[in-house]
C-alpha cells in the first residue's frame, strides 16, 4: 500500500457530481450476474481493472489468471492496473468502459451502485456465505464482493516491547500510555510512530469505532448531532489516546519526517515499537524482517487497548469490492472470474487478511487474536450514507487524514489549542452539520 492520490475540496465534489450522473447511456436491466454451473462453459474476453499495481507488475495476477483457467478454459482475463486507481477510473465512469470486473471506486454514492454495476444476488443469499454484502447492498440486492477484509489494532516489535517489560497486551489506554513509557524508558526505539507525512495511515484510526465499546453499530450511531468526541464516546477515547501518545513525547521527534516504507524495516529492525495499522501490514512487516535479517516472529498485532465485560473486540472493515460492470457485454465471465478469486484463489490467505468467504478460517497472521479470544465484528454499514453526508458537510473527514494530522500538529504544538477544545470544535462542527442535514 502507498499514498493514494486524492481530489479535495470543490475537485472532489465536482468529481463525484460528475461520476454520481455517468454511464446513464441505456437503463441498467437490474438481471443477476451468475455464472455457468458449469465452469468450462464459461466464455469470453474480460478486464479486470485493480489498484494493485504491484501485483500486476510482479506475474501474480498472470499466475491467478492461469490457474483460473485450469477450470474455465474458455475465459481469457487481462488486468488493467492503475496507479491512480480512485481518480481515472472515476474518469472513465462518464462512458461504458470500465472493464469488466472493477473495484467499486469510493467515490460512487451507493444509492448509484445499480446504475454502474450489475447485482450478482440477494442480501439475505449472498449475506449467508459472505462478509460485509451490506456494504454493497441497495434495495435488497448486492452489487460487489469483497476481496478481503482487515482486522484494526497495532502491530507492534514483541521483542522491544520484552525487554521494556510489557508482556501482556494492554486492557486501558492509561496502560497502553504506560507500556509506551516504558519501551521509551527501557530500549532506544521509538515507543510509536506517526507515520504522520505519508498520511494516509492516520486513517486507521477511525477503524477503531465499535472496538472500544463492542459494538458493530456504532459507526451507524454517528448519525445525528450526538456529539461523537463528547467525554466517554468512542471518538473521545480513541483521538485521545493518539493526542496523548503525541503530546507525551512518545512518538518520533518531527512527524513531518516520517516515511511510510522505511517505517517497515524500522518496526521490523526494533527501532520503531508500535504502529497503529490494519492486520494487512502484518505480512508487510514480516517480510521486512526477513530482508533485513531480523525474526519475522517477534512481528506482533494488539487489538485497541480497551475492553468489554473481560474481553477485547477488534473490528473487521472491507477492502475494495470486486464488482460487475453493467455495460459488460462478459457478465456471466466477469461473475465467474469474481467466484472464483473469492472461494478458490487464496488471495485472502496470501495477503493474510480476514476472508470474505465465511466458511475459510482466519488467517495465521490473526493467530494471537483466535487465540486470546478476541471478538471479531462486522461493522455495519446500515447508515454509512448518512454518516457520510454529515461528515462531509462538517469538512472533518472521518476517513481522511487532515483533521488526525491537525490532532497530531496541536499535540507537538505546532498547533495552538488543547486536545478539549480541540474535540470540542468537532462536536460543534458534526452536530450543526447533522442538523442542517435533518439527520
Amino acid at each position: 500500500m502507498g499514498k493514494k492520490k486524492t481530489f479535495t475540496g470543490a475537485l472532489l465534489a465536482a468529481a463525484i457530481l460528475t461520476a454520481a450522473g455517468c454511464g446513464g447511456q441505456g437503463a441498467p436491466s437490474g438481471e443477476t450476474a451468475k455464472a455457468p454451473a458449469d465452469p468450462a462453459e464459461a466464455s469470453g474476453t474480460i478486464k479486470v481493472l485493480t489498484h494493485r499495481t504491484d501485483l500486476v507488475q510482479n506475474g501474480t495476477m498472470a499466475k491467478y489468471a492461469a490457474e483460473f483457467n485450469r477450470t474455465h478454459p474458455k475465459v481469457k482475463v487481462e488486468f488493467e492496473a492503475l496507479t491512480d486507481y480512485e481518480g481515472e477510473v472515476r474518469i472513465r465512469m462518464n462512458t461504458e468502459d470500465y472493464g469488466d470486473v472493477l473495484m467499486i471506486p469510493a467515490a460512487v454514492a451507493k444509492n448509484d451502485y445499480p446504475r454502474f454495476f450489475t447485482p450478482l444476488g440477494t442480501t439475505g443469499e449472498l449475506g449467508a456465505r459472505y462478509r460485509f454484502g451490506d456494504k454493497t447492498s441497495v434495495d435488497g440486492k448486492v452489487y460487489g464482493i469483497a476481496t478481503f477484509g482487515t482486522a484494526n489494532g497495532f502491530v507492534y516489535n514483541k521483542a522491544v516491547w520484552r525487554k521494556a517489560g510489557v508482556t501482556e497486551w494492554p486492557t486501558t489506554p492509561e496502560e497502553f500510555l504506560g507500556a509506551l513509557k516504558a519501551v521509551k524508558a527501557k530500549t532506544d526505539a521509538v515507543p510509536y510512530y506517526t507515520n504522520f507525512k505519508d498520511a494516509w495511515p492516520l486513517t486507521a484510526w477511525s477503524n477503531d469505532i465499535g472496538s472500544v465499546t463492542c459494538d458493530a453499530t456504532a459507526t451507524d450511531k454517528l448519525a445525528g448531532p450526538v456529539s461523537p468526541w463528547r467525554e466517554g464516546g468512542e471518538l473521545h477515547t480513541i483521538d485521545s489516546l493518539l493526542y496523548r501518545i503525541v503530546d507525551g513525547g512518545l512518538a518520533e521527534k518531527d512527524p513531518s519526517t516520517t516515511n511510510w516504507e522505511a517505517s517497515k524495516g524500522m518496526l521490523a529492525q526494533g527501532r520503531v515499537a508500535t504502529m497503529h495499522l490494519g492486520s494487512w501490514a502484518i505480512t508487510q512487516m514480516r517480510d521486512a524482517a526477513r530482508r533485513s535479517g531480523a525474526d519475522p516472529d517477534d512481528i506482533g498485532f494488539m487489538p485497541f487497548p480497551a475492553q468489554r465485560d473481560g474481553k477485547f473486540c477488534a473490528m473487521l472493515a472491507t477492502d475494495y469490492q470486486q464488482a460487475v460492470n453493467v455495460h459488460s457485454g462478459q457478465k456471466a465471465a466477469a461473475r465467474a472470474w469474481i467466484d472464483w478469486f473469492t472461494e478458490r484463489s487464496g488471495f485472502s490467505a496470501k495477503e493474510g487478511a480476514v476472508p470474505a468467504l465465511r466458511s475459510a478460517p482466519m488467517p495465521n497472521e490473526l493467530e494471537d487474536f483466535v487465540d486470546n479470544d478476541v471478538t471479531f465484528l462486522e461493522r455495519s454499514e446500515a447508515r454509512t450514507g448518512e454518516v457520510n453526508t454529515v461528515d462531509n458537510a462538517a469538512e472533518i473527514g472521518l476517513n481522511k487524514p487532515d483533521y488526525r494530522q491537525k490532532l497530531v500538529d496541536t499535540a507537538r504544538g505546532a498547533q495552538e489549542g488543547g486536545l478539549e477544545e480541540f474535540l470540542a470544535d468537532l462536536d460543534k462542527r458534526w452536530n450543526e452539520a447533522a442538523k442542517a442535514a435533518g439527520s
